[in-house]
């Protein structure tokens, strides 16, 4: 998918569901373990995503799991834009993985056509400009804190109102900056300083998130409150669970899911699609 097929799919009322295939070019990342961190296997990994069927690499040179430590601007480039370079040729459209507007302009610069910010804007204040400049689309999410400090801030009195009124907020901002609203997506930020019963409570309501009228892009995959409710300690283990999430996420109208292990995801992603389409498709 290029960038024009891209802003095509943005504007289209009736856009297919796409899977977004993770490239972590980190050595501390929570699910690889660092097997990507090095260009070169970052690369042949991103490779082999787009074969399995990824329509959109998410390129990231800074871990956010929990207890991971922050990566200055200069580092993430190093590690990340030689695997743009070198994938930008392919027929995935790529993401940028970053808080940092430099990072993220430079990715844009390397052949990145999006940029996924898991502070929605917030940490950096040069990024919604830099975004408006290049004329780029945008994923908000929703956290709270740092890595290092979120999972002491997972209080709410209302989930799904607060994190909706976030992302309403940060949409309005991107807005305000020059950021095309077409070019808005939205991520509720399942795993960001939640509760396995916040993450469950989120992703019944994603109606509530919908109603912004901005495209939703869902980040389930691995995360460790399917493990909470599987049993399953090792993030590895989570793909069945990972599916069942998945599965609703786009049931519930989510545009792009994002995930590790994509060949399964786009056969799961393809079977709920065809059930919702089937009223359309039928003759009358």
């Amino acid at each position: 998918m290029t960038s024009q097929e891209f802003e095509m799919w943005l504007q289209n009322p009736r856009r297919r569901p796409l899977v977004m295939g993770i490239v972590n070019v980190t050595p501390d990342s929570f699910s690889e373990q660092g097997r990507f961190a090095e260009a070169n296997a970052a690369i042949a990994h991103g490779r082999q995503l787009i074969q399995d069927g990824a329509d959109v690499l998410d390129i990231g040179g800074e871990s956010t799991r929990p207890g991971a430590h922050r990566v200055a601007a200069e580092e993430q480039i190093r590690r990340i834009i030689p695997v743009i370079k070198a994938l930008a040729a392919g027929p995935a459209m790529l993401s940028v993985d970053t808080t940092l507007a430099t990072a993220a302009a430079a990715s844009l610069k390397a052949g990145a056509g999006m940029v996924n910010d898991i502070s929605a804007g917030s940490e950096d204040d040069a990024m919604l400009s830099v975004v408006a400049q290049a004329g780029v689309p945008i994923a908000l999410m929703h956290k709270r804190g740092t890595p290092a400090s979120m999972d002491s801030l997972a209080n709410y009195q209302d989930v799904v109102g607060e994190v909706r009124q976030y992302l309403q907020d940060r949409r309005d901002a991107a807005v305000a900056a020059g950021v095309a609203r077409h070019r808005i997506l939205l991520d509720p930020g399942i795993g960001f300083a939640k509760t396995k019963e916040h993450n469950l409570q989120l992703l019944r309501q994603l109606t509530e998130f919908r109603a912004l009228g901005q495209p939703l892009l869902l980040g389930t995959s691995r995360k460790s409150f399917i493990g909470r409710i599987t049993g399953e300690s090792e993030a590895a283990d989570r793909v069945m669970g990972t599916a069942a999430t998945v599965a609703w996420c786009v049931s519930q109208g989510a545009a792009i899911v994002r995930v590790h292990d994509v060949a399964p995801m786009v056969k799961v992603v393809r079977v709920v699609q065809a059930i919702l389409d089937i009223d359309r498709e039928s003759p009358a």
